[in-house]
């Protein structure tokens, strides 16, 4: 049992390292070069096409603090931003990795909620807006709470008097709920 429990998450891990490096491999194969009767070129080499993926992001990232491409970038922006079905998809796509890096982070607040008034029931979330005053609701917040064991998770508007704040690292209590509160700070 012991070796169950030390082999299968080490293997998961390892397997979906591999998928991933593999997929973003083959991703690039087939946007760059593509031999004759779809055999790679002889100059390919595994792991190329994850190093030229790297290089891309830090090449677009590193243009993106220049001056003179900034408005190029602001310019892709506002045209996304504008195309009906793009726009939904664009914003929320970059709206949900702003969520866990960048400047603007999202998932930095963990709060305690009482699920009934009265009640002693409690859940761990994440306050995603303090102010829902856009919906005309007064004194109330968005909270996110993330599903264990899944990418989901569920956004609840709740009195903000039912909210407490956690002092605790946001990272350690992610890791709390989606592990189903197995895993996190402290855990033992």
């Amino acid at each position: 049992m012991n070796g169950l429990l030390f082999l299968i998450p080490v293997l998961l891990t390892v397997y979906v390292i591999y998928w991933v490096f593999s997929a973003i491999d083959r991703g690039v194969l087939e946007l760059v070069a593509r031999g004759e009767e779809g055999q790679p070129p002889e100059w390919w080499r595994t792991g190329l096409g994850v190093v030229l993926s790297l290089a891309v992001i830090l090449a677009v990232g590193f243009l993106s603090t220049l001056f003179i491409t900034r408005p190029i970038l602001q310019l892709v922006e506002k045209l996304f931003g504008r195309l009906p079905l793009i726009k939904l998809m664009y914003s929320s796509i970059k709206d949900l990795i702003g969520a866990f890096v960048g400047e603007k982070k999202k998932f930095d607040q963990p709060v305690l909620v009482n699920l009934l008034p009265a009640g002693n029931a409690k859940a761990l979330g994440f306050i995603t807006r303090k102010s829902m005053d856009f919906l005309g609701l007064k004194d109330e917040v968005a909270v996110y709470f993330p599903q264990s064991y899944n990418f989901a998770g569920n956004v609840v508007i709740i009195p903000q008097a039912q909210v407490t704040p956690v002092q605790a690292d946001s990272s350690d209590v992610m890791a709390f709920i989606v592990s189903g509160g197995v895993s996190g700070a402290g855990s033992s």
